[in-house]
């Protein structure tokens, strides 16, 4: 078992506190994506599991057994950084069982190990060659090679897809999410690039100023973010939102004023909050529709089409800028003069204090989660 647990984990600097406070359990066998904007302390966080940082209070606990002062190589941890590191007056063969020699492993047993797990990879053909024969996913391959090798109860992986080019990080994220569904092993997965997180994780763990603003699968943050930052940060493109004023609160959610008057009733708990206060409708762009008759409307100042889709940014006002998903053979174009609705239902509610409104449903992905 590699279920692992972190008990009010602090890290500081000097008088600088860079972690503060975290509470998080990952079980066994669970994709877990650190996400979050730079700084925000994820890499640090990641470090201070692998045992490269020293945490400066609280308890990391692996399989049940406090780990603070367990030597990193003792833990049974694997880690590929950003950097592949490779030594490159070694061939694939040899620095993927480096470390299997370091450990005076035989010969011929670390040769099978290295076959074995060339074939996982699709690396077989490369063994005999020098990273500098190798292209960026290959070398990238080779670092995970040389992680999988020393078979460790969990896997950490620091931003490892950040020096690929943009084919090559969706063809080297396919081959580690089905890389996790052969191991079944435990992974913990750094990464600034919150499409990342949605397509490989089991667990998401969204990080702001060292602290947890929210854990939970990648459907339950896209639907029920617990504020305004959770829900601005996961989606792609992100969250609009629109200013608005409170009306009246009911049994059946609350009702709010968009900029022009036109009220609109969402299915959120209005039940600590009262009407006439300010609030933010926090809407995705699929839920922005064009209609000749929506109470928005405004200019349209980039067009950005993406084949099967185009994402239309609206100018509502000078201080508001909206994004609208539209059908990609859409005829839109740049200034032209818009109108635009809300599908209400599908819609957030976020207080003065940033907090979400909670929902008065599941979405039915999370419903089925649950």
């Amino acid at each position: 078992m590699a279920n692992l647990s972190l008990k009010n984990v602090t890290k500081s600097f000097g008088a600088l506190e860079i972690i503060k406070g975290v509470d998080l359990e990952i079980k066994d066998h669970e994709f877990c994506v650190f996400v979050g904007p730079s700084g925000c302390g994820k890499s640090t966080l990641l470090r201070l599991i692998a045992g490269l940082e020293e945490i400066t209070s609280g308890d990391l606990l692996i399989a049940g057994k406090r780990v603070n002062d367990v030597p990193p190589d003792e833990r049974g941890l694997a880690m590929v950084f950003q950097s592949y590191a490779l030594y490159p007056h070694m061939t694939v063969r040899e620095n993927m069982g480096f470390a299997l020699k370091l450990a005076k492993v035989p010969q011929a047993q670390r040769d099978a190990r290295v076959e074995k797990v060339a074939d996982l990879l699709e690396l077989r053909q490369y063994l005999e060659r020098k990273p500098r024969a190798l292209s960026g996913g290959q070398r990238q391959r080779v670092a995970i090679g040389r992680a999988i090798i020393r078979e460790p109860s969990i896997f950490l992986f620091d931003e490892p897809l950040s020096n690929l080019d943009a084919a090559l990080r969706v063809q080297t994220r396919i081959e580690l999410a089905r890389l996790h569904e052969r191991l079944g092993s435990t992974m913990i997965y750094v990464t600034h690039d919150q499409v990342e997180a949605m397509t490989l994780a089991d667990k998401i763990v969204v990080l702001k100023d060292g602290r947890i603003e929210q854990v939970g699968t990648p459907m339950e943050l896209y639907h029920h973010p617990v504020n305004r930052f959770v829900g601005g940060f996961i989606g792609s493109p992100k969250m609009n939102f629109i200013k608005a004023k409170m009306r009246s609160v009911s049994s059946e959610g609350i009702e709010v004023i968009l900029p022009g008057g036109t009220g609109v009733s969402v299915p959120v708990s209005g039940r600590n909050v009262s009407g006439g206060g300010n609030v933010d409708l926090g809407v995705r762009p699929e839920h922005l529709q064009l209609d000749a008759n929506g109470p928005l409307s405004g200019t349209v100042i980039v067009v950005e089409r993406l084949g099967s889709e185009t994402f239309v940014h609206v100018e509502l006002s000078p201080e508001m800028i909206v994004i609208a998903q539209v059908d990609g053979s859409s005829a839109i174009r740049v200034h032209d003069q818009i109108r635009l609705s809300v599908l209400a239902h599908a819609c957030h509610v976020f207080a003065d204090d940033g907090t979400a409104l909670p929902a008065l449903t599941q979405h039915p992905l999370v419903a089925d989660h649950i």
